[in-house]
């Protein structure tokens, strides 16, 4: 792996290059060949460079938004999923291009030749650079060091990627730096998880001496010094953390794209949520809106509106509980919505009201958020902006993901904040819809209300 280590930017540019490069050159050879001659749009030389500049643009834009060229970090069926997705997108966008060109529909059977043609070569070139990838970079043989015994849970994830990682050895940070930073000299790399932040520090000076490379699960306050503004107003470097929430005119724009986007996503979810309504009275006779007392912005109260997808006495405890894996209380119906995510369609009018935003944390229901502040005081940080229909924890997490790595997220959406960070995170919600891991519920069906233990306490 060290042989090539230094190529390894290198290669992965190249793979992505001939990847853009084939799938545009098929795109113009139906162009010249199908999608010219029936839509009668003759151009000359310099017009079809502009036909396939635009393919091309269209191609990298979504290939880079949905991660169609990170085979190495995401895993294969991941960037293949990826890639299928952008190509969906950008042969659905060129289509209509074409359609207002031409001022005619062009025949619907070219685009979908043209997008298996594509899907047959993602397959292939992705599966093919896969193995050359993974004999040039095998896993690397990482040492993990732990503080709190919770911080094992990274284990088992780690687990899940044995393409990338090989974790041989497991120690306690209580073994003592010294004999960490010896440890690791016998392996490809270290990851901290939660150890003590002047252990931590002492570790990773010595390792960079070293030139020893280094994973680390971040704490809040390394996400609150990576999001701080660099002040050099006098020869000694300061940081500035605001802390503040979002400014005046990121309300605005924030509010501005609220409004907008959801009545339009009303208008055009409105059959789908009908449909919906009628299923879910159908079913068993109860109530198609289920509504449920949550938190927004500053701790406000309010009920957020989701189609039910649970019974009707699904809390007849008055018990307060989180969705479990194979959860029976959740009926047929509401697997199929909950599984495409249509229950949240509803929300779109708490949006307009102005108690959510598109985008921002997930709203907790108060009782699950007061059991998690007992044990994580600064969970209520998260309430520094409007809750959101989905958001950095959504794409990035899990349904299942712990409080603690959640707060992380979403401090790190408030401290990153921008209208065009909100954009990304629209377009990659697309990308979760489908994807199971992103609704799976968490693993104790009748246990705690929550994912505490008491180790998380700690």
């Amino acid at each position: 792996m060290k042989k090539y280590e230094r190529y390894k930017r290198m290669i992965r540019l190249t793979a992505s290059l001939i990847l853009v490069v084939f799938l545009a050159a098929v795109y113009m050879a139906f162009w010249y060949k199908l999608i010219s001659p029936t839509t009668h749009v003759w151009y000359w030389r310099r017009g079809n460079w502009v036909i396939a500049g635009l393919y091309t643009i269209l191609v990298l834009f979504f290939m880079s938004m949905y991660g169609g060229f990170r085979l190495g970090d995401l895993e294969k069926g991941n960037v293949i999923y990826s890639q299928i997705l952008s190509l969906t997108f950008v042969n659905f966008i060129t289509y209509i291009q074409i359609s207002l060109l031409a001022y005619r529909f062009p025949k619907l059977w070219i685009f979908l030749l043209l997008t298996l043609c594509d899907i047959t070569f993602i397959v292939l070139w992705t599966n093919l650079y896969a193995i050359i990838y993974q004999y040039m970079f095998p896993p690397r043989s990482l040492l993990l060091v732990y503080g709190q015994p919770h911080a094992l849970e990274l284990l088992g994830k780690l687990k899940q990627r044995g393409d990338r990682y090989q974790i041989k050895k497991v120690v306690a940070a209580e073994v003592g730096e010294d004999n960490i930073i010896a440890m690791a000299e016998n392996y490809d790399g270290i990851m901290l998880c939660d150890i003590p932040t002047a252990s931590r520090n002492y570790i990773l000076k010595e390792c960079f001496d070293k030139s020893i490379r280094v994973y680390m699960t971040p704490k809040i306050s390394d996400i609150l010094v990576r999001s701080s503004r660099e002040m050099h107003t006098f020869d000694t470097p300061l940081l500035l953390s605001r802390n503040n929430g979002l400014t005046a005119e990121q309300l605005f724009g924030k509010r501005t794209l609220d409004i907008a986007a959801s009545v339009l996503m009303i208008i055009l979810a409105s059959p789908v949520m009908l449909l919906t309504a009628l299923a879910v009275k159908l079913y068993d006779g109860g109530s198609a809106i289920y509504k449920q007392k949550r938190l927004t912005l500053d701790g406000r109260e309010f009920y957020v509106y989701k189609f039910r997808s649970m019974r009707m006495d699904a809390e007849r405890d008055g018990v307060a509980r989180l969705a479990s894996e194979n959860d029976d209380r959740i009926t047929l119906v509401g697997k199929l919505i909950r599984m495409t995510r249509i229950d949240e369609l509803p929300q779109l009018w708490n949006v307009l009201k102005g108690d959510m935003s598109l985008v921002g944390p997930r709203p907790e229901r108060p009782e699950i958020a007061a059991e998690y502040e007992t044990w994580l005081p600064q969970f209520k940080s998260r309430l520094k902006v409007k809750a959101g229909l989905t958001g950095y924890a959504q794409i990035y997490g899990k349904y299942n993901t712990t409080p603690y790595d959640k707060l992380k997220l979403d401090l790190t959406y408030i401290q990153n904040y921008s209208f065009v960070l909100d954009l990304k995170l629209l377009l990659l919600t697309v990308k979760i819809l489908f994807m199971k891991e992103s609704t799976e519920g968490v693993t104790s069906p009748d246990g705690p209300t929550t994912l505490q233990t008491e180790e998380w306490k700690k």
